[in-house]
Parts: structure tokens; sequence; C-alpha cells
């Protein structure tokens, strides 16, 4: 009988059954996603404090509208992120709580008309107010009667039913795959002809955005960290009291393990200002921390004028949107100028001053350089927290380990010298992933379980060598002339 142990360069000749035994170091680190936006936003349509999925800009028609008028701002920051390179945004509509759907009731057409089917606005929001709705006999079958559906002057969707039953136009409506605008309910049964209208608009929404408070916004903070997500952006608010504590929300959860960047922005006035620069800088200065990123000037896009709190959002997509071998320094933009060209000594001072800028070169607007706002550095800190890259990369490994220890090894894996050694193997496995791909340096990495720290039977404590690289942003050159 043959049998035994079997590896990958000797393979056995004679038939039979052969076992390995191998550490566990299959479970190794796996990268987890990218490109992750979270933002509040204001509208006047969608999910009120609920979190919705936008992966493209029809994505935001659908979900929100593109209607930005009476303080709605889902459109250009959703937009934006997404321009960045945000490979998903996570959007949280805000309210006041005043926000009310639009509603139409029906009436049939007998002696003394009798209310028999309500319409109501599938999502709260003014949006619902342009909704309009025509009831008349289907022009191909006169046993038919249609409800036709218009946003303005533009038919969204027409609702086919038997004539002579309410039931079966409140059928028609809620059992249309295609509807995300309405729902039906019915009333009463009336003599259950509904009476022909044309063009009666729906009434009562309200979205809910003229008093909401910066309460709101650190309400909708605590939701946000029930999600996953690499960057986090206002809606262009660049209300100090609100980024304080952002600021201060940022430093708790980046302290919890959670990394994220905030990025942040002035307004257009300060934006323009003479001394812009310096406002920007004082920004920096009141942040200090390396997970949050100022960002220094306004842009034009498409002729309109963006403030440094609205072009946040760019910045945060851009930010997350990188891979953890690329920088944002020098990332070129869509922006056709910046609100206010800032001199080389400007750029300078602004760079110092931990003031992430966008400026035109006299052919594209790009990035300068990927600067967060720590400007004074705090224990075990050197120049390399300064930098966007450093962080992203710093915070990417931090939460693949995160999630991998917790998905395969915590609670799972004997504290032995064989669940050490699986541990530190697949460690090691993520660090060569990371050299491969040019994040760290290929060679002089190292995991090891360090021994210098007491530990408990049910703890490991790692040590991890590694020299982060960086892309090059300054080339220094000799011209010798003979």
């Amino acid at each position: 009988m043959a049998g035994g142990t079997w590896n990958q360069t000797d393979l056995p000749v004679l038939p039979g059954f052969y076992m390995a035994f191998r550490s566990a170091a299959a479970a190794a680190v796996q990268a987890g996603e990218r490109g992750v936006v979270i933002m509040p936003v204001k509208a006047h349509w969608g999910p009120v404090k609920q979190f919705a999925e936008v992966r493209s800009e029809s994505d935001i028609a659908k979900l929100y509208a593109i209607d930005e008028t009476g303080g709605a701002t889902a459109y250009t920051s959703l937009r934006f992120a997404l321009l960045g390179g945000a490979s998903k945004v996570l959007a949280y509509r805000l309210s006041d709580g005043t926000d009310a759907k639009a509603s139409k009731t029906l009436k049939d057409g007998a002696g003394t008309p009798v209310d028999v089917l309500k319409l109501d606005a599938k999502q709260t929001g003014a949006r619902g107010n342009n909704f309009k709705v025509t009831v008349q006999v289907n022009p191909a079958d006169a046993g038919l009667k249609d409800i036709k559906l218009f946003e303005g002057n533009t038919l969204l969707r027409t609702f086919t039913f038997a004539d002579g039953s309410v039931q079966a136009a409140v059928d028609a409506v809620n059992e249309d795959a295609a509807n995300v605008w309405v729902t039906a309910s019915k009333i009463a049964s009336g003599n259950g002809a509904l009476a022909p209208i044309a063009g009666a608009a729906l009434t009562g929404g309200a979205s809910g955005i003229s008093g909401i408070a910066n309460a709101d916004y650190v309400n909708a903070l605590s939701a946000f960290e029930t999600q996953t997500f690499n960057a986090v952006a206002l809606d262009g608010i660049s209300d100090a009291a609100l980024h304080a504590s952002l600021v201060a929300w940022v430093a708790r959860i980046r302290g919890e393990g959670h990394g994220a960047i905030a990025v942040l922005g002035g307004s257009l006035a300060d934006d323009k200002a003479a001394d812009a620069v310096g406002k920007a800088a004082q920004r920096s200065a009141s942040y200090n921390h390396e997970g949050i990123v100022n960002v220094g000037t306004g842009a034009v896009l498409a002729d309109v004028e963006y403030s440094s709190a609205q072009v946040a959002a760019y910045v945060a997509g851009l930010i997350a949107g990188q891979p953890l071998n690329g920088s944002t320094t020098y990332a070129s933009s869509p922006f056709q100028d910046v609100v206010r060209r800032w001199t080389r000594s400007e750029q300078e001072q602004a760079v110092r001053g931990g003031v992430f800028l966008h400026v035109h070169d006299g052919r594209i607007v790009k990035a300068l350089r990927g600067v967060n706002s720590l400007v004074t550095l705090g224990a075990g800190q050197n120049a390399a927290w300064k930098k966007i890259r450093t962080i992203r990369v710093l915070d990417s490994v931090n939460a693949d380990l995160q999630r991998t220890a917790e998905d395969q090894y915590i609670g799972k894996v004997n504290n032995t010298e064989e669940g050490r050694l699986a541990l530190v193997g697949a460690c090691k496995q993520y660090m060569a992933a990371l050299a491969s791909a040019g994040v760290i340096e290929a060679t002089g990495y190292d995991v090891a379980v360090d021994a210098s720290v007491p530990a408990a039977a049910d703890q490991v404590f790692l040590k991890w060598e590694a020299r982060l690289t960086d892309v090059v942003e300054q080339i220094f050159g000799t011209f010798i002339v003979q």
C-alpha cells in the first residue's frame, strides 16, 4: 500500500493516498474595496437619512434629481466626487424633519364626485410638486383607461387599466416595476370609473432643507460610522464650527481603527480674497491633522465658479480613487481654471502650510502637491506623515489587516507556535503583494512576532518593518556648459 506525504516538486510515482500537512497561511490578507467616498447631501428627492450608492451621473439623476435650487447640493457634490475618481459614493440625504411627499386625490365620475384614489410621490421633496397627472380613455380601446404621469411636460409613465375598477387602477400603478415616482392607494370604490382630468399637479411636496443645521450633519456622522469608506467630504459647507466637529470626529474614528481622510475647504469669498493664502493656511493650522485635507482654492467648470468647499468633494474622489502606488501630486483635473491664480511664493507658502492647492500651469488645472493639513508633527511622526499618499497606504494596510484578522484569525486560530507562524505567513504574503505593486520597497520588509513585549495567552504582538515608496516630485539637474 502506497501513501505518505508529498510535495509539489517531487510528486510520488505509485498510486495511493498522500497527505501534506502545512501551516494555515492560506488565509492570506486580501485587499479591501478602495475608492469609496461618503457624503451628506441636500436634495428635493430621494431617500431621507438613508445611504444610497451612487456610481454614475445617471444614478444621481435617478436618486436625487438634478435640480439644485433652494439649497439642494446633491448633484454637484456627488458629480464632483465621481469626476475625481471615486468608484462609489455613499450619499446620505439630510432633512430638517419637515420633508413631505406630494400627492393628488382622484375622483370618480358619478353624479356627486367621490374621492376614490390617492397618488403619493414615492419620495419626499419639492420635486413631487412637478408631477402632473392626466386621466383619459385609452385611445386604442374604449374599455380601458390611462393614467399618464408627467414631470413638467415630459411623460414619465402611462398606466393602463380596465375601466370601471378603482382597484385595477391602483394595481396598474403599484405593480409597474418601472414606476419609481408614485404609489396609489384606494380610498373608496365609488362607481369604479375615474373621472377624466388633464394635467392636475401633485401638491404638498417639501424638501426639508431650509432648517438643516450643524446638528443634522453631526448626527449624520454617527450614521457614517456604520459604513466602510475611504474619504469623507461635506456638500460645500465651509462653516468653521462644523469643520471643528468633523475634525474631532475624524481624529476619534481614526484612533479607533477606521482609517478615513476628510476633505474640507473654504468659501468662495475666502478663495478669491487678496489674502486667500493666509486664510487657507489658517484653516490648515486649525486642523493640523494627517487625516484632514484642506483645499485652498475654488475652481471653474463650464464657466461656473465653485468654492474650495465644493471642490473638496472632487478632491475626496481623487484621493479615494488613486491606486496605492499613485499620487495626487500633479494630478490633472477637469476644471478649466481656478478662481484665483496664486503666485509662486504663495504656492510655496501653501505647501509649507499644509494646503492642497489646484494651479493653472498655462495649459491645464492640476493639483500642486499631495499634502494634508498636518503642519506640526506629533510624537512618532516624520515628514512623510504630511503626504496624502503615506496616510492612504497606512490606512489601507491597517484596514486590510484588521479585516482579515477578524475574519480569519481572531477566535479561529490557536495561539500556538503554528498558529502564530500562520498569521505571520499571511502578513508576509500581503507585504509581498505591496512590494510587487511598488507600494513598499521590494527589499528590507519583514514581519515577525515581537517577543520583546510580554503577551498573555490570547495575545500576539507583531513587529513590522517596511520602507514606503514615493513618487518623483522634484527633479534637480545640473547643466554643464563647456
